[in-house]
C-alpha cells in the first residue's frame, strides 16, 4: 500500500499536503486517486471513520502525506451517492462517530480500480525508468 500511496498521492493537489503544507506541483496528473486510496483502505480495514483514515494514510507514508478535511469528506459522500459505500452510525465515547465500509459493488469497484491503477504505474515506470533493449 505504501508504494501505491507514494506514486500517487503527490499529485492530487488540494487532497494530500506534504509535510511542508506546500502544495505539490503537477497536481493534475493523478486527478482522482482519492476515491481509490479510500477504497484499497476500506478494503483492508473493514470499516472506518474519516479521521482514521487520515491518520493511516499519514502513518503508511511516515507522515509525508495529510490528507485534508476540505478533501475527504467530500469525496466520501460522493462514494456514498454513487453507492461505492455505506454508512454506519456508532455511539462511541457520548458522540455519534460515521463509519464508512464498501458495499458489495464497491468491493469489485475497488478491484477494478486498482487493477486500472497498477496499470498506470507501470506505464508511467516504463516512462521514467525505461529498460532499452538491443
Amino acid at each position: 500500500m505504501y508504494k501505491i500511496l507514494m506514486y500517487i498521492c503527490f499529485s492530487i493537489g488540494d487532497c494530500f499536503v506534504p509535510r511542508n503544507d506546500k502544495k505539490m506541483k503537477n497536481s493534475q496528473l493523478y486527478k482522482g486517486s482519492l476515491n481509490t486510496i479510500i477504497m484499497k483502505l476500506l478494503e483492508e480495514n473493514g470499516k472506518m471513520y474519516g479521521y482514521e483514515i487520515t491518520q493511516k494514510v499519514k502513518a503508511i507514508t511516515a507522515g509525508e502525506l495529510n490528507i485534508t478535511e476540505g478533501a475527504l469528506y467530500p469525496a466520501l459522500h460522493k462514494l456514498e451517492a454513487e453507492g461505492i459505500l455505506d454508512v454506519e452510525i456508532e455511539k462511541v465515547d457520548n458522540r455519534m462517530r460515521k463509519y464508512y465500509k464498501l458495499t458489495e459493488a464497491g468491493t469489485k469497484e475497488t478491484v477494478n480500480r486498482l487493477a486500472e491503477l497498477e496499470d498506470f504505474i507501470r506505464t508511467m515506470q516504463s516512462l521514467v525508468n525505461p529498460k532499452l533493449e538491443f
